[in-house]
């Protein structure tokens, strides 16, 4: 036992040691707010967190990146009039500690399941992502996950209705969700699209995430072919989050409504990996 505890806290001093150097706004504080339909913004002003109710309990998607950004976004659920103890599923885009750090301090102050993707799954429970990265290890609390899917899954709970898309890549079990709303008796079709940057992953020679470049091809394809009405990333500057809620606050209620934004995003995405794809060929070549 008492060398369990002690790897435990060699993993959370790590973790702990990669986050100082994090960018000031992914732990800053924002005011949550309703996005479209019944889909809310309840992450930090960088890094985002989706709380989606029904009359059955509520998902949410994806946790910041330690026990304090899990308690931000605790933070901003109530400060939304929702109880923790309604939400009833936690999933997450992919398995790197900016987006998962937090889910085990959810998971058990909100007694709520945790779903994620197959491949992801081994990453959630060791506290650790999967695949050579120029950034090393990069640890984070790891979490029990209490269902497993692949790709197509359907999660219901009450009227909400979410598809699970296999994008990998960015982590070799990237998930992006896929859901609609009625909005001002508009119906939209919302994607929460997992990153698809190259984030340091090792393109050429990843010996332990072979077929990474492949899987990067097939996600541009994916995400480049969803009806997607509202695009809602993980990430704020990748869908300027703020600058869409300011002009919401102005009167625009159209401010997240754009329905080529997901294609623009992939084939910027794809632009940034080709070149770095380059970049590391050419740097391995003898």
């Amino acid at each position: 036992m008492k060398r369990t505890a002690s790897i435990v806290l060699a993993v959370l001093a790590l973790a702990g040691a990669a986050q100082a150097a994090d960018p000031p706004n992914w732990s800053k504080p924002v005011r949550p707010y309703r996005v479209v339909g019944n889909i809310y913004y309840v992450g930090s002003e960088g890094l985002s967190a989706w709380l989606i109710p029904s009359s059955e309990g509520h998902v949410l998607l994806d946790s910041g990146p330690s026990p304090a950004g899990a308690k931000l976004i605790e933070a901003n659920i109530q400060a939304l009039g929702f109880k923790l103890s309604d939400v009833k599923i936690l999933i997450n885009t992919h398995a790197h500690y900016d987006h998962a750090g937090g889910l085990a301090q959810l998971k058990a102050d909100t007694g709520a399941k945790v779903w994620a993707s197959r491949a992801d799954e081994p990453a959630l429970e060791k506290g650790q992502h999967f695949g050579d990265n120029a950034n090393g290890a990069t640890p984070f609390a790891p979490v029990k996950v209490d269902k497993t899917f692949g790709d197509g899954q359907k999660l219901k709970l009450g009227e909400t209705l979410l598809v699970a898309h296999l994008t990998p890549g960015h982590t070799i079990g990237c998930t992006t969700w896929t859901t609609q709303v009625v909005d001002r008796d508009r119906p939209l079709n919302v994607t929460f699209p997992c990153s698809a940057s190259v984030a340091d992953n090792v393109l050429v020679g990843n010996k332990t995430y072979k077929n990474i470049v492949a899987d990067y091809r097939a996600t541009f394809a994916t995400l480049k072919a969803l009806p997607t009405d509202v695009m809602l990333p993980s990430h704020e500057e990748q869908g300027h989050l703020l600058d869409k809620r300011r002009k919401m606050l102005s009167g625009d209620v159209n401010a997240f409504i754009d329905p080529t934004e997901l294609a623009r995003y992939a084939t910027t995405s794809e632009e940034a990996f080709d070149k770095e794809l380059a970049r590391q060929q050419a740097a391995h070549k003898p």
